[in-house]
């Protein structure tokens, strides 16, 4: 059987969760859009993995290399500025050499920030993957109808 009609295309894109030892969330400050703070990631190159874009926006975004310990969570934004986009979120492991800079850019500043004072302006789903990366069991899993802002 044939499909009938256009296909679809889906982007991907890919973040990395890190967690100091104080249990503060690496997070960068973009130069661009809404100036808003983020995850350290970005869009996949064409023909990359989700894991491989992980550790090339973050090598890019902060000058780190980290290990990925787990997938923490997927998530389609159907209505994303590039046309749907498939999000996946890495917890990396934390280490004391983890001293990030920010070395692209794109963006200003980078830094470990405590869960409980997020700087703004940042959106309620970043804030949602973060939460999703801080909790053990399955991979979470989710749309991602609009973004609010806080900030």
């Amino acid at each position: 059987m044939r499909d009938e009609g256009p296909v679809q295309r889906t982007a991907l894109g890919a973040t990395c969760a890190i967690f100091d030892g104080e249990g503060r969330v690496l997070l960068v400050h973009h130069t661009y859009g809404l100036l808003n703070w983020e995850l350290p990631g970005g869009g996949a190159e064409p023909g990359e993995a989700p894991d491989e874009t992980a550790r090339r926006e973050l090598l890019e975004e902060t000058g780190l290399r980290a290990e990925l310990d787990r997938l923490t969570g997927v998530y389609l934004e159907p209505h994303h500025d590039f046309g749907p986009m498939l999000h996946f979120v890495f917890r990396c492991r934390w280490n004391e050499r983890l001293d990030p800079v920010a070395a692209s850019p794109e963006v200003s500043d980078v830094r470990y920030w405590p869960l409980d004072d997020l700087p703004t302006p940042i959106s309620d789903f970043t804030e949602r993957r973060i939460q999703d990366a801080i909790l053990d069991g399955p991979v979470r899993v989710g749309r991602v109808n609009s973004r609010q802002w806080r900030g």
